[in-house]
């Protein structure tokens, strides 16, 4: 199968998850008790029957149940995610205007935590046993069994508040009107603790299982054979161990990196980044239905294109796949 052949049938395929999960988010959305109109009304201080009628004409819940699905799904085939009428936006603009931040959030935790993970499970393997394997060990234990909003409480406290190192919340400093560059590295500055926070669990969970993915291949034939023909122990790990430990952790990467977007939410809230998973917290609390569907969607598509990519890099990483793809 060549690649153009995978990527349409992956994309085919992404394409009906999609569809199967805007059905059932939105099942669920309006299985939850309440809706925009009731909040409305009672922010209001008038919810009486003729306000909330005229609310849920206003948001389109007096129609039947299918048409109101079938508006929903019809607008999301010509990227219409509805109207927020809290923000009194477009919901495709508001995702758009506070993508771009959980993007360099999630992006920046991601590849801190693969390449800091994977760097610390195969120091650990091939000092298998000794004081360092056990340090590194002790650590991605810890770092897995501590809750993340701890973890993002304290480092704000340590680091911000008391050593004074790093911002302790916000995207970039407000009014300082920097440009260029030097807007860069504000936000760069900014975005240490959120990141770090963000991908230390994750960063335990890659450490553990390129650990134990590297003992377990150390231990093959092939691997034997490489010593028996003389090939240094440096080539060895690197050429023939390393590179067949890794195949798992590129699952397990592709896998995870759509639940960075849900730890967003929590961090990007402690934090106050503007992103969408403060967004849709946001919404959460306010009801606001379209906003909470659209982010739900958007966030879904994420993780579909990461699935995609990750079995993109499976194939360059292990020819072999491409037999079976």
């Amino acid at each position: 199968m060549n690649l153009a052949q995978f990527l349409a049938g992956r994309l085919v395929k992404g394409v009906i998850v999609l569809f199967a999960i805007a059905v059932l988010n939105f099942l669920l959305i309006r299985a939850a008790p309440g809706d925009p109109a009731q909040v409305l009304a009672g922010e209001a201080g008038a919810a009486d029957a003729q306000l909330l009628e005229q609310l849920r004409a206003r948001f389109g819940l007096d129609q039947p149940f299918l048409t109101q699905l079938w508006i929903y799904l019809k607008g999301y085939l010509t990227f219409d995610l509805g109207f927020s009428y809290r923000q009194q936006q477009p919901v495709l603009n508001l995702i758009m205007e506070r993508l771009p931040a959980t993007l360099l959030l999630t992006g920046a935790a991601f590849i801190v935590s693969l390449v800091v993970g994977t760097a610390m499970g195969a120091l650990a393997a091939r000092r298998a046993g000794r004081w360092s394997d056990s340090l590194i060990t002790t650590l991605a234990l810890a770092f897995y069994a501590t809750p993340l909003f701890w973890i993002a409480l304290m480092s704000q406290i340590v680091f911000a508040l008391k050593l004074g190192l790093v911002p302790n919340v916000g995207y970039e400093t407000i009014g300082a009107n920097y440009t260029g560059l030097a807007r860069a590295l504000d936000i760069g500055q900014h975005l240490i603790l959120p990141s770090l926070t963000l991908g230390l669990f994750f960063t335990a969970l890659y450490a553990r299982m390129m650990r134990a993915s590297m003992l377990e291949v150390a231990g093959a034939d092939f691997v034997k054979t490489a010593r028996a023909k003389g090939v240094s122990q440096s080539r060895v790990w690197r050429r023939h161990v390393a590179r067949n430990a890794i195949l798992p952790v590129v699952t397990l990467a592709g896998l995870q990196a759509g639940q960075l977007v849900g730890g967003a939410v929590l961090t990007e809230t402690v934090f106050a980044w503007p992103g969408i998973g403060r967004l849709m917290f946001d919404a959460l609390v306010q009801r606001d239905y379209s906003v909470l569907l659209g982010v739900f969607f958007v966030s879904s598509a994420m993780v579909v294109c990461f699935n995609i990519a990750t079995d993109l890099v499976y194939r360059i990483v292990d020819p072999r796949i491409e037999a079976h793809a």
